[in-house]
């Protein structure tokens, strides 16, 4: 297999600051997020930001089907050189953003396996879109920064507890692997990074009436870390309708004290309240 290093020379590749480009070098890292996405010649894998295809000649052996994503077009024509000896890959080039991961579960009868060095610009936005695939997704193994992966498999109570934490760990059972240095890329990026392994569940941890008031309640209980979790819900314009009694009430029916933050609230505590909160709202309607 070609080395990163070798890629890096023949092409002359200047990574591109504006996207956030920073490549993956280290041989023994790049075996490692392979082995860690348990691919077998039965799934369909999609690779965010193929890069020049060092992760993808990795993976490729491995899967049956394997789109790699990649929005630089340098890289694109890059890719289809590199990349011509596998039979198996297809190239995308295009914004992960945009990718319809549903369409291509349809397209391929299968749920996909998901893998990626995510760019630190665009994780946040990453994650929600897989979240917002998630019935098309089986799992995913992604490089994140380390902060990002911290904050993501956080326990309640934690500083880094957040709405990332609760949404995707409703719908999601997560891991952190092991941590990247930086000096394991070129160039070398001011921050460590981790990768992240997640399986999508069948059905949300905690069975919920309604999946976006939930994801409303989620966010209007941080909307002001340091309030309250009932005087940041007193606020909220999806509670309108509610009046201190009803949120109260809801509160109490939950077992929730309503002077706690909403940081402290576990995955399951948000599930129930987010389903009390619902009923009310019927019942006002």
């Amino acid at each position: 297999m070609t080395t990163p290093g070798e890629i890096l020379h023949r092409y002359r590749i200047r990574p591109d600051k504006r996207r956030g480009q920073s490549f993956l070098t280290d041989l023994n890292t790049l075996h490692k997020i392979a082995a860690a996405g348990k691919i077998t010649p039965e799934d369909v894998v999609v690779e965010i930001g193929a890069g020049f295809g060092v992760l993808t000649q990795n993976i490729a052996p491995c899967a049956g089907r394997l789109i790699a994503v990649e929005i630089d077009i340098r890289l694109v024509e890059i890719l289809r050189k590199e990349l011509a000896q596998f039979d198996c890959v297809e190239i995308f080039p295009g914004d992960i953003l945009k990718f319809d991961f549903t369409y291509i579960s349809k397209q391929y009868k299968a749920k996909l396996k998901v893998v990626g060095n995510v760019p630190y610009h665009i994780s946040s936005p990453v994650v929600f879109h897989l979240l917002a695939h998630r019935s098309a997704i089986r799992d995913f193994t992604l490089m994140l920064q380390k902060e990002v992966v911290e904050r993501l498999v956080s326990p309640p109570g934690c500083k880094s507890y957040g709405v990332p934490s609760v949404l995707l760990q409703m719908y999601a059972d997560l891991k952190k692997l092991f941590d990247v240095s930086p000096g394991c890329f070129y160039p070398p990026p001011k921050v460590s990074s981790s990768v992240l392994r997640g399986e999508f569940l069948d059905a949300p941890r905690f069975a919920l009436e309604d999946e976006m008031l939930f994801n409303r309640l989620v966010r209007a209980s941080f909307a002001q870390r340091r309030k309250m979790l009932a005087n940041n819900l007193k606020q909220a314009a999806f509670l309108k309708a509610l009046s201190e009694e009803d949120i109260k009430f809801a509160l109490d029916q939950a077992g929730i004290d309503g002077k706690r933050r909403g940081e402290t609230l576990s995955v399951e505590e948000f599930g129930a309240l987010s389903n009390l909160l619902k009923n009310q709202l019927t019942n006002r309607g």
